[in-house]
């Protein structure tokens, strides 16, 4: 077969490198690196351009293939958590993360926000900022990268920041395998890849995955997924690749309903979450079938390089969620990045990266439906004739029809970014991301749930709403890396991006704003052969934050409204004690604080403003760290042990009380390796701690809980051939 392609051997290469939150290769792969730059490993996703992460300005985690394998990688998170300046938790254990980077996506209550989230170079999050994680088989992944903060050009209003998930080239036929897993709670994991020449030009793979817990410990938590992908690659006679997939993931997700207070003790005491819970919303979940197809093209011309891409998915879910049911039978989506890399001579070596992007999101015939199964409370004596307040639901099963909704949204964006080395030490970036975007929808409603008085209300005449908003988003880049020597650099970076509403603020408050995230950071990056540690240090101001609050009828509506400060410093480092044994450590400390905020409480059916400025954001710890201890042995044993904690944190907007979050929530890896043969046990929550992933408070003064799983171990084995 041909030589491969420099992407692909990049994919090859990168498991043997060093990263700053893993450990270095066996001793025998780390006695050959002689230079500096086989201590670090290779990014694309903060300039897509191949580039050393120290040599990037801007703050970047790198979670590399050999900490992807050593997980069970249930869910996105088994990777993720513990990189400095990140939160993500599960309410499932499945792929329904809740993830933060320096506060963007606190707002959301349920999934991702604020943050885009790519796979091969193809945005898995809707043109509205909203994620999902159902699309992206977790056992296929080679390497996921983290930029922080504004400033990715593949960042279309993402104010958080960027991941990019890589899975495996099909040009990589060394990660044929076989996985079985099992595990307590049903956990059960099944996965399988082949991939091979098919001659001298074609390459083609297959791969297979299925994964089912039924996490008994608590009710109404049962996840199962399927996923089946095919891909194909092509070496053109000129020197292009070509690389294409068509996969099919079909998702079902149970959400369990929250807790109070008496309930979370009770939850405390016994480590299960049994029984009714006060939630009226017992029944909530996420069940999806999607479509996805995606095709790279790349060729190198001398000094040009182009790399179009085309893609397109179709997806529908049954999605019961607070108040509602929502059935979307189906939303197609068509995409397009065209991108040119010019390599040339302008202040030093220079390369200018340039684009345009292009995408349709179409739903028709989206239904919003009452729940049909509940149980209520008698009307009350006053109003024996009205309606009964919901208690909680009794299935997931859809009633009469509350809402239908049309609706398309386009994203049409361009971007150019120049990188120059002036000097041997010197790098300077700067460019701009370009992006606008239409949201068309067209609804009518029937009825609605009233969530003052816990009831549904049907209008005499259906309401019909046209909303047709356009945002204009501008997102300016500058950055500068300087080499102190060949192993320490130091850089600074000044960003900004918007941020649009999600569609369903767009439709409460049409008038709504995009926000606006300005960020000023410095940082060090040490890389060598021993050691290696990144500092960033950052200030981030948001303007015309998006708050909701409530009207006088008790809905909820969304405005622009004031600014939030947010300052922070994130610390990781690795150091290897000897050729085995290594330590690996990271700190964050956050101070986000409202500048300029008038929050609306309800008194009774009125509403006060209530200054909130100069009080923390909720839900954001003031201190994050972690911590983790590596041993290999070359008979093939490996032993991995990392712990993480959250420091307290306010769970209102007022300020009036924290959760105190929690210390050392310990994860351990057992492996042992003989040949093609590799047998491991995974243990979650290894002292079996018993803490809430998310506490809220609402202004009434009503605290809701979502618990965290107990400890749990799933046993592995693994063939590679």
């Amino acid at each position: 077969m041909k030589s491969l392609p420099k992407n692909s051997i990049n994919f090859a290469l990168i498991s043997f490198l060093t990263i700053t939150t893993q450990p270095l290769a066996v001793a025998d792969e780390a006695e050959d690196r002689t230079s500096d730059e086989e201590f670090d490993v290779i990014s694309v996703t903060a300039s897509r351009i191949e580039r050393k992460t120290k040599e990037v300005a801007g703050s970047i985690d790198v979670i590399d293939s050999e900490r992807i394998e050593s997980e069970k990688m249930f869910n996105i998170k088994d990777a993720i958590q513990g990189s400095a300046g990140v939160l993500i938790n599960s309410k499932n254990s499945a792929y329904d993360s809740r993830l933060i980077i320096r506060g963007a996506g606190q707002k959301a209550n349920y999934g991702v926000r604020e943050i885009m989230v790519i796979r091969d170079g193809v945005p898995m999050t809707d043109p509205d900022s909203f994620s999902r994680f159902d699309f992206i088989d977790t056992q296929d992944i080679e390497r996921i990268e983290i930029t922080k903060g504004p400033g990715s050009l593949f960042g279309a209003g993402s104010a958080g920041g960027t991941i990019q998930i890589i899975s495996k080239s099909v040009f990589d036929t060394d990660s044929n395998r076989v996985k079985l897993g099992a595990g307590e709670f049903g956990q059960q994991n099944l996965h399988g890849r082949l991939a091979g020449d098919i001659n001298d030009n074609n390459a083609a793979s297959i791969t297979a995955s299925y994964r089912k817990t039924d996490n008994d410990w608590r009710d109404w938590n049962e996840f199962e997924s399927k996923q089946l992908a095919l891909k194909h690659g092509y070496l053109l006679d000129n020197g292009g690749t070509l690389e294409s997939e068509l996969s099919y993931h079909e998702a079902d997700l149970q959400l369990p309903g929250s807790m109070d207070d008496e309930e979370f003790e009770r939850y405390l005491d016994t480590g299960e979450q049994k029984d009714t819970t006060s939630s009226p919303w017992q029944h909530s979940g996420r069940y999806s079938t999607i479509w996805f197809f995606n095709s790279r093209y790349e060729q190198e011309m001398d000094n040009l390089t182009l790399k179009p891409r085309v893609y397109a998915n179709q997806w529908d879910h049954y999605h019961p969620v607070t108040g509602a049911i929502n059935d979307n039978p189906g939303t197609t989506v068509l995409g397009t990045d065209l991108e040119i890399t010019y390599k040339h001579q302008l202040w030093g070596e220079s390369t200018l990266v340039t684009g345009v992007t292009a995408r349709r999101d179409n739903t028709e015939g989206a239904k919003k439906y009452t729940y049909a199964d509940v149980e209520t409370a008698p009307p009350p004596a006053w109003n024996p004739t009205g309606p009964a307040t919901i208690l909680h639901t009794n299935s997931d099963r859809a009633g009469d029809l509350l809402e239908e909704e049309d609706a398309t949204n386009t994203l049409y964006g361009f971007y150019i970014q120049e990188t120059m080395q002036p000097t041997e030490k010197v790098n300077l970036e700067f460019g701009f991301r370009y992006d606008r975007n239409n949201f068309d929808i067209d609804s009518t409603a029937f009825g609605e749930y009233s969530y003052g008085s816990g009831t549904y209300t049907f209008f005499d005449t259906p309401e019909l709403t046209k909303t047709d908003k356009t945002f204009n988003l501008f997102s300016p880049k500058l950055g500068l890396t300087y080499a102190l020597d060949q192993r320490i650099n130091v850089y600074g970076l000044v960003a900004q991006s918007g941020q649009v509403p999600s569609e369903s603020e767009i439709q409460s408050n049409p008038k709504l704003d995009a926000a606006t995230a300005q960020n000023v950071e410095v940082g060090f990056k040490g890389r060598e052969q021993a050691w290696s540690f990144d500092l960033a240090i950052y200030r981030t101001t948001v303007t015309d934050e998006i708050v909701s609050t409530l009207n006088e009828d008790l809905t909820t509506e969304f405005q622009n409204a004031g600014e939030t400060l947010k300052k922070g410093v994130e610390l990781s480092g690795r150091y290897d004690v000897a050729n085995n044994i290594w330590l690996e450590g990271s700190f964050a400390y956050s101070d986000y604080t409202f500048t300029d905020f008038d929050e609306l409480v309800r008194n009774g059916r009125s509403q006060t403003p209530v200054d909130r400025s100069g009080n923390q954001l909720p839900y954001i710890p003031r201190q994050q760290y972690g911590l983790g201890l590596g041993y290999y042995h070359p008979l093939g044993i490996k032993a991995v042990i990392r712990s993480n904690s959250w420091g307290s944190y306010y769970v209102d907007n007022a300020n009036t009380e924290k959760y105190d979050g929690y210390d050392f929530l310990t994860n351990l890896m057992l492996s042992y390796q003989t040949g093609s043969h590799t047998l491991a046990l995974n243990v979650e929550n290894l002292f079996d701690k018993r803490y809430a992933t998310e506490v809220k408070k609402s202004t009434s003064g009503n605290k809701t809980y979502s618990a965290g799983a107990p400890r749990n171990a799933m046993l592995t084995y693994t063939y590679l051939f």
